[in-house]
């Protein structure tokens, strides 16, 4: 896969950090939290207008048809702007479920309206007291005459009370997934709220005999394992991405207070020990960089087995690397870096968030693992 920016590519990451100057400075997106939605809606229309919602969706569906190759120059400069915007969970993982395995009236209805920014659509895929694992077990499909009917809990939902739909993971009587387009607005789904770590937002949703026509299957009964593999590769090649971007500002941010902060008179960054401890946050910040390019490769991959090696070994390295680089910031700036005045703690804490958001380290190995035999 050539990752050599093409001169559109080009274009739309410099817009995007020009207006990342304006668009996502600390005080909006600490307004945004205080708000209690966790993003900024005139940020998801300008990120709508400049066709990042689209970007990965078919030019036949009202987006732009672009490869998995896009996906890295735009992520990497909204990391470093720390977006808090759903475009991870709506645009890239819904966006490529519904475009690789949903039938035609849902990629009629909602893949338009994901690339215009006018409908949010979450993954609802983890379960009470089940870690990481993307096997449904709680939440059930029962047959109900022609349709299903849901019953069960969802929980951790990014960005899922936002969302004007959700694709739901739920066990057939036989024990298989399947996966249904489930509207916010169907009867019996209850949605409670609440803010994670990185200042965005989570749901819980519980589903009491919810009941769904057949034409909210995604897919065919019984498959849905693929399709949410489908989307959860995605969504991890965009969020390391994302980490490799933030990494990257965050270094920036570390090294400019090095120059200006003095000690006996003596700018920090003059410090050797201190450089070196700079450099290692390089080298792991490289390490993210490359890794992010492997795991948007994999999404071209066809052998299954090395897709999943590739697109977990990249989750376990970035999850790592931005932990590393996040504790040493704020180390090295000392007791400012504990504040709440700084940037550099919202860096921190949305690279900390990187680990557990589709698997951590310790579930992302164990699927290379179980990829290696």
């Amino acid at each position: 896969m050539d990752f050599e920016y093409t001169e559109e590519q080009r274009m739309l990451a410099d817009s995007l950090r020009r207006y990342a100057a304006e668009g996502w400075t600390q005080t909006r997106r600490r307004a945004a939290e205080r708000e209690g939605k966790g993003f900024d809606d005139a940020n998801w229309t300008t990120l709508a207008e400049l066709g990042v919602l689209g970007l990965t969706v078919p030019a036949e569906a009202g987006g732009f048809g672009e490869g998995p190759a896009s996906l890295l120059p735009v992520h990497l400069e909204l990391g470093r702007a720390l977006s808090g915007e759903p475009v991870i969970p709506s645009a890239v993982v819904s966006a490529a479920i519904l475009s690789q395995h949903g039938n035609d009236e849902q990629q009629q209805r909602w893949l338009p309206a994901i690339a215009s920014g006018e409908a949010i659509v979450s993954l609802a895929y983890l379960e009470r007291d089940r870690r990481f694992a993307a096997q449904p077990a709680k939440l059930t499909a029962a047959a109900q005459g022609d349709g299903v009917r849901l019953n069960g809990e969802k929980v951790l939902v990014w960005h899922g009370a936002a969302a004007q739909a959700w694709i739901v993971s739920a066990a057939d009587a036989d024990g298989a997934a399947s996966l249904y387009l489930v509207p916010a607005d169907t009867a019996g789904v209850t949605v409670k709220t609440y803010p994670t770590m990185d200042g965005v937002r989570a749901a819980d949703l519980v589903f009491t005999d919810v009941s769904l026509p057949a034409s909210a299957r995604i897919g065919a009964a019984g498959q849905g394992a693929a399709a949410l593999e489908t989307g959860l590769d995605h969504g991890i090649a965009a969020l390391a991405a994302h980490a490799a971007g933030a990494m990257e500002r965050l270094v920036e941010i570390t090294v400019d207070y090095l120059r200006q902060r003095k000690q006996f008179g003596v700018p920090l960054a003059k410090f050797q020990a201190l450089q070196h401890r700079v450099a290692e946050m390089v080298i792991q910040k490289e390490l993210a960089m490359s890794m992010a390019c492997v795991a948007v490769a994999a999404l071209t991959e066809e052998d299954a087995a090395r897709r999943r090696r590739m697109v977990a070994g990249a989750k376990v390295v970035v999850a790592q690397a931005g932990r590393f680089i996040g504790q040493e910031a704020v180390q090295l700036h000392g007791g400012m870096g504990m504040t709440d005045e700084l940037e550099v703690g919202d860096y921190f804490k949305r690279l900390t968030m990187v680990n557990p958001i589709f698997g951590d380290v310790d579930y992302q190995t164990a699927r290379f693992s179980e990829a290696m035999q």
